[in-house]
């Protein structure tokens, strides 16, 4: 009798939609893009940036539709209204609908912001919130991924990625790039660095993994499959 194969490798459940919607900050410094340390992929690095939150009146919708929001994560960095967790597929249109509509959630733009407050101190560079509220970004590319099964997943699965870039048309965009390009080149601040379209394209720069969702840096494909985040 053939055993049959453990559930974890079982095809991705069509009645299952996980979602991800994630916005990407691209920092270009001559040949090189700025890439910050991943929390839940330690020693991994990847653009600045994160997922979309939702606020509090988007909750009843998102109940209604039968979401269910993903709660892994560091004690440090919770996931509290993040748009990302599992929706029924039946569901999906309309969640793609109001998701397009942008009501009760963050912009692009705000997404940035938030992210860039957090993020910033997690690589110990402090002191410029107020640089950041004067931020503003242009759109670079917006990708779609799937939905489709994942290896290893009872789902399959719908991920954004809205890739922004600084409009340097203000002090506060020089200064927060002159500032990310230093640190990127600087021992005292191991969290930040500098990868060029190879190493991002190799997925490696000497002994610092590069996170895959660095290649929509460089245009609409996926050159490599996701690293596993901590639980």
């Amino acid at each position: 009798m053939i055993a049959k194969p453990p559930p974890a490798f079982l095809p991705g459940r069509p009645d299952r939609v996980r979602i991800s919607f994630s916005v990407l900050l691209r920092l270009v410094e001559d040949d090189g893009f700025v890439l910050f340390d991943a929390p839940k992929r330690p020693g991994a690095f990847g653009p600045p940036g994160g997922v979309v939150k939702y606020f509090p009146p988007a909750g009843r919708i998102l109940e209604s539709l039968g979401f269910q929001p993903e709660r892994t994560g560091s004690p440090q960095r919770k996931l509290r209204a993040d748009l990302r967790g599992i929706l029924p597929a039946g569901a999906l249109r309309r969640f793609r609908v109001w998701f397009a509509s942008g009501a009760y959630r963050e912009t692009a733009d705000e997404c940035l912001r938030r992210e860039l407050c957090e993020e910033l101190a997690e690589v110990g560079i402090h002191g410029l919130d107020e640089v950041v509220s004067e931020l503003k970004f242009t759109s670079v590319r917006t990708i779609q991924e799937g939905p489709h099964s994942v290896p290893g997943k009872n789902y399959r699965q719908l991920r954004g990625f809205d890739v922004r870039e600084l409009a340097m048309t203000n002090s506060a965009a020089r200064r927060l790039n002159r500032t990310l390009a230093d640190a990127a080149t600087d021992d005292a601040y191991p969290g930040v660095l500098l990868a060029g379209f190879d190493d991002i394209a190799h997925g490696r720069l000497d002994r610092a993994l590069i996170a895959p969702q660095s290649a929509f840096l460089l245009g609409p494909a996926r050159l490599a499959p996701d690293l596993p985040p901590l639980r």
